[in-house]
């Protein structure tokens, strides 16, 4: 019995331990250099009033003293984990208490193929969620197109963003483009007869949104999120009905970025 209860209380003890390990981590200062950095490469921060941009900073604060970014063939630096950090917080940005089941994110010199490899054939992906394996609980990002989706900013396309966007449809169990937790068990099957309206859209010519979006329905909830952050103004204009529906998913207007969505 006396073992039993040491066992207990050393159990115990861990986990108030790492308790007390995370709140004194989450307790340190974003770098002073982080917000000119937002400022100055991130068009959602610059949208937030001053008391969200805190909300924001704090956010990414906790993000990356959570998770490792390195770089594989380059160097990543300040710029490199704002970006990082920014592509994940904006799509959950509506959310109070969202954190990514996520450790590492790697940062390649370029485009890579599906076995993570920079050279050689195929070497036509931008990003990629890791699913088992060494790479289980890693995200893989190209740094070019890291950056390009925050430098062009009347594009619709962010893959840094893209890929978050998996991580949160894989949350409930798949990534299947079905964010159940996300949507109101009414407006599940509305969402996926949207979602197919949309591909056949694309597929008949009759749709600005990328083509890489009819590979599945994975890809397209992705590649309209992607759209839906860059360009909501274009979104709302163009496909009314799909940004009505991703303003309830994600629980923010991002032409009003940080104000509060009903849901």
């Amino acid at each position: 019995m006396g073992i039993l209860i040491g066992i207990i209380v050393l159990v115990i003890g861990g986990l108030v331990w790492q308790y007390v390990q995370r709140k004194a981590v989450d307790a340190l200062p974003l770098p002073a250099t982080y917000p000119q950095l937002l400022q100055d490469h991130v068009a959602y921060y610059r949208s937030l009033s001053d008391d969200k941009k805190r909300l924001f900073e704090n956010r990414v604060n906790q993000f990356l003293h959570h998770t490792k970014i390195e770089g594989v063939g380059t160097t990543v630096d300040d710029l490199d984990k704002a970006l990082v950090a920014s592509s994940a917080i904006i799509p959950i940005f509506g959310f109070d208490d969202w954190s990514y089941p996520l450790t590492d994110v790697l940062l390649y010199e370029d485009r890579f193929n599906a076995d993570y490899q920079t050279t050689g054939e195929d070497r036509n992906i931008l990003g990629m969620v890791g699913e088992g394996g060494a790479l289980q609980s890693t995200m893989v990002l190209s740094k070019p197109a890291l950056h390009d989706g925050f430098v062009n900013e009347t594009s619709k396309g962010n893959t840094g963003i893209h890929e978050f966007v998996h991580l949160l449809d894989k949350a409930d169990g798949a990534t299947d483009g079905l964010p159940e937790y996300m949507l109101e068990k009414e407006h599940v099957k509305p969402w996926l007869q949207l979602i197919h309206r949309s591909i056949q859209d694309i597929k008949a010519n009759h749709s600005d949104i990328n083509p890489y979006g009819i590979t599945n329905e994975a890809e397209f909830f992705a590649v309209v999120s992607e759209y839906f952050f860059k360009r909501p103004d274009l979104l709302q204009e163009k496909h009314p009905e799909l940004f009505l529906r991703l303003e309830e998913i994600f629980r923010q207007n991002p032409i009003m970025p940080g104000e509060a969505v009903a849901h």
